[in-house]
């Protein structure tokens, strides 16, 4: 409007100038008004013919830039790439962001943690209302009975046992077994409970004899009697084996022991028998819904302590991200490895970065309307080329002035 206005001016002053016969100082006046209007005009022309035709006419070279709209698109595209995403300003400017170090600055800050902490706790939760239980524990499920029938039990047990083997170490369990049989053995609750089974199993086996000694004695004084003379000699025998580390029972454990170890390492009887156990064992309905119900805890679990505001999760997610943060802050190393690797990485990748962006700027320049193009530019520069507009009309005034005095004083002729 103001570089419009300014033109309709300069042809008003114009009008006026020629009205008054251009006499005395209006000769100057039309000369400079009339030069202005003409650069005003050229410049209009120059301006528009960027953008459209002017006046909607098909004149030769205007509408230039619809008109190399694809040209412009790949020049735009290759200065970008070549002067923004060229290879060492892309590592240079990775070199100066110092990303490892900004991390560790960035996680050392409490705040800064806590609300990456709510960010992915957030998502956690979120994404567990998507997730189908059902499949999630069938595919649990089916993970633990591959990953059992993986493990060659058998061999670890083996492994194991031979552990506790070492060093007379399972004496020591033998001698714990002795002692809690020997205090089982003296409780007046198991020696009633003996005897009740010693008169039971007489009664069954020998009723006539049990019959008869009911005639000269007490059944249950008998059992109980007979039971503490029982008792008495396991117990004897216990200590015996406790007290004797030569014992005879005890080289006969040891022996058994070596049998079972050296057979559960080295016998595959023993370990095709315990991988049909550890299938038989997960095909158990008891033992499948026990391991997809796991899931469903899990869950239930994890959405429970995410929802509330102490949640131990978040606490603990927290928490480990500011140490993360204290520990690279520490080990500054640990930082610039980090800044050479991504330093490396871009390096790398700089090439189908450059590419593919300068690919995706040109696609989507040419994929513009005309219209739409046209009015992005003149949006942005427009307001710039009006001041062209002004300034050929300010300067075309006084160039219209410089030849009127070229024209006119005397030492121009």
């Amino acid at each position: 409007m103001l570089a419009t206005s300014l033109l309709v001016a300069m042809g008003l002053l114009w009008a006026v100038a020629r009205f008054q016969h251009e006499a005395g100082v209006w000769a100057w006046i039309a000369a400079f008004a009339e030069a202005a209007v003409i650069g005003a005009l050229a410049d209009w022309f120059a301006v528009v013919a960027l953008f459209k035709h002017p006046l909607k006419l098909p004149i030769p070279r205007t509408a230039i830039i619809p008109h190399n709209k694809e040209r412009i698109a790949d020049n735009l595209a290759s200065f970008i790439r070549d002067n923004f995403l060229g290879v060492e300003t892309l590592v240079e400017k990775m070199r100066s962001i110092q990303l490892g170090q900004r991390v560790a600055a960035w996680l050392d800050q409490r705040e800064k943690a806590d609300f990456i902490a709510d960010k992915i706790i957030g998502l956690l939760r979120g994404g567990l209302y998507f997730i189908n239980d059902e499949r999630v524990a069938t595919l649990l499920r089916r993970e633990i009975s591959q990953q059992l029938q993986k493990v060659e039990l058998g061999n670890y047990v083996g492994q194991l046992l031979d552990l506790l083997t070492q060093n007379g170490q399972h004496q020591a369990l033998l001698n714990e077994a002795l002692r809690r049989l020997s205090t089982l053995l003296d409780d007046p609750e198991t020696q009633k409970n003996v005897s009740s089974m010693i008169i039971e199993v007489s009664k069954r086996e020998y009723p006539k004899l049990i019959k008869m000694l009911g005639m000269v004695v007490n059944t249950e004084e008998f059992g109980m009697k007979v039971s503490a003379s029982l008792v008495e000699s396991i117990q004897n025998w216990l200590h015996d084996i406790g007290d004797d580390p030569q014992h005879p029972r005890r080289k006969q454990f040891d022996q058994v022991m070596e049998n079972f170890v050296e057979r559960m390492k080295n016998d595959p009887i023993y370990h095709r028998k315990i991988t049909e156990w550890q299938k038989e064992l997960m095909s158990t309905p008891v033992v499948a819904n026990y391991v997809e119900g796991l899931w469903s805890q899990f869950k239930e679990w994890l959405i429970v302590d995410m929802s509330r505001e102490d949640s131990r999760l978040r606490i603990r997610l927290a928490h480990s991200l500011r140490h993360m943060g204290r520990w690279m802050a520490d080990n500054p190393e640990f930082c610039e490895s980090i800044n050479d690797h991504m330093i490396d990485s871009m390096r790398i990748m700089s090439g189908d970065l450059r590419e593919s962006i300068s690919r995706h700027i040109a696609n989507t320049v040419r994929q513009w309307e005309d219209s739409a193009l046209v009015r992005e530019l003149e949006l942005s520069v427009g307001r710039d080329l009006q001041f062209i507009r002004i300034n050929g009309t300010v300067v075309g005034g006084f160039i219209g002035l410089i030849l009127h005095a070229l024209v006119t004083l005397p030492f121009a002729s």
